[in-house]
């Protein structure tokens, strides 16, 4: 293992065993590296990869912080993966949201409160009333995501956000040359509200695999 490897792995088990918390301020560089028995040079390296990825907030003049380690937050970095991708590994995002979506959109039937449910169906008439294409997708990402955080579990939530960015082009792609497909996707949206509305995880999920997995086919042929 290299030496900067070791040197996160030793920071990464003070926070996950409870030495270090969220917002807790780190040691004194000389000091953090004799405790973890770590050069201070790879212990800087360390703490620059570990900012990188939201773990650590470096502050000039006052010292090195963990962050409140928000799930929010955390999936910054894994969105800048996903942005990387554009060809047809697309697919495989496309396949991870097949498994997540539907799990969530169950959950939101039994969490989601009253007044966001009412919030979800005026979205849908916002949806309705799209005037492009884009204008769709755009919208279509705010109501899946809604549907997300809906879900009460901020960590599906998150990573549903960041799982959003690369299928968004494949969404305007499918919109412009499918026969349908808008009116398809308002009709399995209505599905899904109402079967959230009605306190029905087991159809809100059907219902959401239907959506998504059309999505999936879709693109499988497409890309072949």
């Amino acid at each position: 293992m290299a030496v900067t490897d070791e040197a996160i792995m030793k920071i990464k088990d003070m926070i996950v065993s409870g030495d270090l918390g969220p917002g807790d301020r780190l040691p004194r560089e000389a000091d953090l590296a004799e405790r973890l028995g770590l050069s201070r040079n790879s212990l800087r390296e360390a703490v620059k990869a570990l900012s990188l990825i939201h773990v650590l907030d470096v502050r000039q003049g006052d010292g090195t912080y963990v962050t409140s380690l928000e799930p929010s937050l955390l999936m910054g970095a894994m969105e800048f993966v996903v942005d990387l991708h554009r060809d047809d590994t697309v697919l495989q995002f496309v396949e991870v949201r097949r498994i997540l979506e539907p799990a969530a959109t169950a959950m939101a039937a039994t969490r989601m409160s009253e007044a966001d449910i009412a919030d979800l169906r005026e979205h849908l008439r916002t949806l309705d009333a799209a005037p492009s294409v884009d204008d769709l997708v755009a919208t279509d990402l705010e109501f899946h995501r809604k549907i997300a955080h809906g879900s009460g579990n901020p960590v599906i939530g998150s990573l549903l956000d960041s799982l959003s960015a690369p299928t968004q082009w494949a969404r305007v792609w499918r919109g412009l040359t499918q026969t349908n497909a808008v009116e398809r996707t308002m009709a399995e949206h209505r599905a899904i509200v109402d079967a959230i509305e009605a306190r029905q995880p087991d159809v809100a999920q059907s219902w959401s695999t239907i959506h998504i997995a059309g999505i999936e086919l879709w693109l499988r042929e497409a890309l072949s």
